[in-house]
């Protein structure tokens, strides 16, 4: 029995571990598009927004590019803030909320949902 209880605390002290990985928030600068001609900003910001919709993210567009990207995962708030040319976009930490941000580390899911609509966005705009 003092073993079972041993190894469900281990378990449990293994699993509140993985809750708690952080990381240096991650932001894409600058990157490069790869593109089929060149489209307008207009089919630009349609392939952002086509792009992160697909993955759940809520994305407006704030000004001629500038877009607004919002991922709520059940407690979980990500904003970024997604500039854009003709050429490239970044995808910059606007805001979060129970991601335990604290001005440099956050919750390191935050990163691979940024990598993720990334890849969404390459691929979308590869598309045009």
């Amino acid at each position: 029995m003092t073993k079972r209880i041993i190894l469900i605390s281990l378990i449990f002290m293994f699993a509140l571990g993985i809750g708690c990985r952080s990381a240096v928030v991650k932001n894409i600068n600058n990157q490069p598009m790869t593109l089929n001609g060149t489209p307008s900003m207009q089919q630009v910001e349609k392939a952002i927004i086509s792009a992160g919709a697909g993955l759940g993210w809520l994305i407006k567009s704030e000004s001629p590019g500038n877009l607004t990207g919002t991922l709520a995962l059940r407690t979980h708030v990500a904003t970024v803030d997604i500039k854009h040319t003709k050429t490239d976009y970044s995808i910059n930490y606007k805001d979060s909320k129970n991601l335990e941000y604290d001005g440099t580390n956050i919750h390191s899911n935050y990163n691979a949902w940024v990598d993720n609509l990334s890849k969404a966005i390459n691929a979308q705009l590869a598309a045009l």
